[in-house]
């Protein structure tokens, strides 16, 4: 069993838990009561669903000896789309959270504290 092989079957692996966290995230959308919960659905789907396959995806690249020396591209491009994908993400979710809290878009509930709200005028 050589090297190529292992990075071959840990990047397989990698793109499984990729659908898995996919499969997660859209039950999630479904099921969740409200929007900022479904929004935490759809970071997991992102995240996990998006940067854990990618990863996989180089792994498989830089294990296919066929690709010749296209495989180090295909490893760096999926690497570097994965890393501004895990950057962009998480402040991506956070503007739309932040921009449906302060115009007052989507309503929190249940409320168990709101700490943002003395920003919209202690609306409620």
């Amino acid at each position: 069993m050589g090297f190529d092989y292992i990075l071959v079957i840990i990047g397989e692996v990698l793109i499984a838990i990729g659908i898995f966290c996919d499969l997660v995230a859209s039950i999630g959308m479904l099921r969740f009561p409200n929007f900022y919960v479904r929004l935490h659905a759809a970071t997991l789907g992102t995240i996990g669903g998006a940067v854990v396959p990618l990863i996989g995806a180089a792994l498989v690249a830089a294990g296919s000896d066929f690709l010749g020396t296209y495989r180090w591209f295909m490893a760096g491009g999926a690497v570097i789309t994965a890393i501004l994908v895990l950057m962009l993400a998480p402040a991506g979710s956070h503007a739309l959270a932040r921009a449906a809290h302060r115009s007052g878009a989507a309503k929190v509930f249940p409320k168990i504290a709101d700490h943002l709200e003395e920003d919209r005028g202690g609306m409620k």
